[in-house]
């Protein structure tokens, strides 16, 4: 296993660490279970191209591209809403 130094602003840092702390695990353990959670954007797009074919065999369910586009705006504004609470 190799280490690699990262530079994040020691604020981010400390957070991290007490995080990992609440969990029991060390600082290095804790951003390695991190890392293995982590999807790339080819593994969100891979699932969520899996997710669409599912749905299409399930119930038919196919969006086009400018539902997906209304689909997504609306989500974006209704997460904007909730976050300025």
């Amino acid at each position: 296993m190799s280490d690699a130094n990262v530079r994040i602003p020691e604020e981010a840092k400390d957070r991290l660490a007490a995080v990992a702390a609440a969990e029991g695990l060390s600082l290095r353990a804790y951003l390695a279970r991190l890392a293995e959670t982590l999807l790339t954007p080819a593994e969100r797009a891979e699932r969520a191209e899996k997710a669409k074919a599912a749905l299409k065999e399930w119930n038919g369910y196919a969006p086009t591209t400018a539902e997906e586009q209304d689909l997504d705006s609306e989500l974006d504004r209704r997460l904007a809403q909730v976050s300025a609470r």
